[in-house]
């Protein structure tokens, strides 16, 4: 379960999440399992995070800097995660469906797993499909 204090932090938007991180250095954050559907986290630093069974389905996650988090089992259908930095993430079983991944780095990004045989990894109109075994 995410951490409350975390969640409420978030919930004060970008610019005070971002600031508190940056005073917090040392602090991992939990969002474990929590619900950000419709999420405005645009630029977030979410940098080692947990964020494993969190719903972020339709958040706007562009230009986030998620590298190094557990982002397992996570739902990101139909969320934008345009110029997102995903690199060393843990990807594992996560959910890409209709997700928008434009310039997203997905450097040393770990996709092992399958839920429905392959993930989803663009959001163009024809979105292209590769497997975990592909990348």
């Amino acid at each position: 379960m995410a951490e409350t204090e975390h969640l409420v932090r978030l919930q004060q938007g970008t610019d005070a999440w971002n600031a508190w991180r940056g005073a917090n250095p040392s602090v991992c954050p939990d969002l474990c399992e929590a619900n950000l559907n419709g999420a405005s986290l645009g630029g977030a630093l979410l940098a080692g995070a947990n964020l494993s069974k969190t719903n972020l389905g339709r958040a706007n996650l562009s230009r986030a800097i998620l590298c190094g988090a557990n982002l397992s089992r996570a739902n990101f259908s139909k969320a934008t995660l345009s110029e997102a930095d995903l690199s060393e993430t843990n990807l594992t079983l996560a959910n890409f469906t209709k997700a928008t991944l434009s310039q997203a780095n997905l450097a040393k990004a770990s996709l092992s797993g399958r839920s429905s045989g392959r993930q989803i990894l663009a959001g163009q109109p024809s979105a292209r499909r590769i497997s975990a075994r592909q990348i």
